[in-house]
């Protein structure tokens, strides 16, 4: 069995260079993977097209990224909490798509599958519909929808093995499944990496096959955009 190990994020990320399209995993700050975040801050790199649902937060997460200037282009859901990000957007500094929650997880999904488009009624008759193809299906429009694929994807997980067969915790389940089989390359971080053979394969998210190099992550800070707590 091929061991998939590296030693940490910056091996991972060594190769990734500038003007390539990157999807990141996670749902709001749960589930993203941090430590590659930090190693391709420590690269001289620019001009990446980051797919993820959401922008990160001002100085945690693709925020991080953005206020770096790595950045051009963001293919994204949710936005909402990051001022850089509007500020760029504003000023004409990033180009943005953005893409209902829906469309660009079955976007994301049909390019891991190999379908390279497909038909949705999410957006018709809205901006997101422009230049784009519309058919009517049994006396209802649906909008077209090409599939997402990138260089590298880059995923979080709570456990995997050296074969990279991934296991995904909660919210962190919503993204990086989908997004780690639509990478040419998928890096896999993990809280816990164990010896192949030891998950439990009813239990595996995503098998191995789609991970090309995994690593133990470290220093999780975990962030919650949002702690509500009852008064």
């Amino acid at each position: 069995m091929i061991n998939k190990t590296v030693k940490n994020a910056q091996e991972a990320v060594a190769d990734i260079p500038s003007n390539c399209m990157l999807m990141m995993g996670g749902f709001g700050l749960s589930g993203i993977p941090e430590n590659c975040i930090k190693a391709l801050l420590e690269k001289e790199i620019s001009g990446l097209t980051i797919v993820s649902n959401n922008a990160g937060v001002d100085d945690f997460g693709i925020g991080l990224l953005l206020k770096k200037r790595m950045v051009k282009k963001m293919i994204s859901s949710y936005v909402g909490e990051n001022a850089e990000f509007e500020r760029q957007l504003l000023n004409g500094e990033l180009e943005v798509d953005l893409i209902p929650q829906g469309t660009l997880a079955e976007r994301v999904r049909a390019g891991g599958a190999g379908i390279p488009a497909f038909f949705t009624p999410a957006g018709v008759g809205t901006e997101v519909a422009e230049g784009k193809e519309v058919r009517e299906f049994d006396g209802k429009l649906y909008l077209m929808e090409r599939w997402l694929r990138a260089d590298f994807s880059i995923v979080k997980a709570w456990k995997g093995d050296t074969a990279g067969n991934l296991i995904f915790k909660g919210t962190a389940r919503n993204f990086n499944p989908i997004m780690a089989a639509a990478g040419k390359i998928c890096i896999a971080e993990v809280e816990e990496l164990v010896p192949a053979g030891e998950l439990d394969p009813n239990q595996v998210h995503t098998p191995g096959i789609y991970v090309q190099r995994i690593f133990q992550g470290v220093d999780y800070e975990k962030r919650i955009e949002h702690r509500t707590i009852s008064k």
